[in-house]
């Protein structure tokens, strides 16, 4: 019934109930099926992921859950043993290495920069994908660069050596390189790796920024929880290789499911400054002589 009284009838409540639905963005970048292994270790099996376009998804888990297994292979740095991974509904193997990387911008867990390179030229490197033969650099080559060296506050090391800085410094390096990928899709590894908690803060504010200014769909992996669900839209919580739950952190994060996933008994609060699920830690164990 409508508020003054009149039945509504059932097509156009049918065509009502489906709009959001037909308003929502397919998701770009989609796993079927995914099973990665490493020679005959299987790491992930069986695993369906619909990565929301827009939006910003943060994996979390223990430790060897199949986490940057499984960013590995959205980034087409891992090949399938089973299933595919898809982008725009093709799957990766079948697309130019050149056309993913004008999509899909990747930071691994372990970069490896090139011996005596410097920091401005190894965010230079972030440009090679938009480049031609005709055309090798370009004021806007040069825009992008400069902003995300500005963005991630590396811009007064742009002549020093990466293998000279310290670990924090190289982390906020790689950031901007990815930054000047300036692609659509950015999967981080760890971005928030060997910074401390107020660099940590500023790289994962400056990720939210780039996905509601600029659209980008980010796809990250984070050790701390409390972060995932500060930041996350959708969160991924994965155990064994398999996702034992996803979606909003509000309905994801539970005491139960961190029990779980981590073996953790805790306590589950709103966060006093943004309101999303912050979790605490239960009493250690009794037995425990650090008490």
């Amino acid at each position: 019934m409508t508020g003054t009284g009149t039945p509504r009838p059932a097509a156009e409540a049918d065509t009502a109930a489906q709009e959001p639905a037909a308003r929502k963005p397919a998701a770009r970048l989609t796993a079927r099926d995914l099973t990665l292994s490493y020679e005959e270790r299987t790491v992930v099996e069986g695993l369906d992921l619909d990565v929301p376009t827009g939006a910003v998804t943060v994996v979390v888990g223990p430790n060897a859950c199949g986490k940057s297994t499984l960013l590995r292979a959205l980034g087409r740095l891992l090949r399938p043993r089973r299933g595919a991974v898809l982008l725009d509904g093709t799957d990766l193997a079948k697309i130019p290495t050149r056309k993913i990387a004008q999509s899909l911008g990747l930071l691994p867990q372990t970069p490896v920069a090139p011996e005596a390179i410097t920091v401005g030229d190894l965010v230079a490197r972030g440009r090679q994908p938009h480049q031609r033969w005709w055309q090798q650099w370009s004021a806007e080559d040069e825009r992008a660069v400069a902003e995300a060296m500005t963005r991630t506050d590396v811009a007064v090391l742009a002549d020093r050596p990466v293998d000279e800085l310290s670990g924090g410094q190289r982390q906020r390096v790689w950031i901007a390189m990815a930054l000047a990928q300036e692609t659509d899709l950015l999967l981080l590894d760890e971005p928030t790796t060997y910074l401390d908690i107020a660099h940590q803060v500023e790289v994962l504010d400056l990720v939210r920024q780039l996905n509601h200014e600029r659209d980008r769909t980010v796809v990250a992996v984070l050790h701390d929880l409390n972060q995932a669900a500060r930041y996350a839209d959708h969160l991924v919580a994965m155990k064994a290789g398999r996702i034992v739950a996803q979606g909003r952190p509000g309905d994801v994060v539970t005491a139960d499911l961190v029990r779980e996933v981590f073996g953790l008994d805790s306590v589950v609060v709103p966060d006093p400054v943004t309101g999303s699920p912050l979790v605490v830690p239960g009493r250690p164990w009794e037995g425990d002589s650090r008490q």
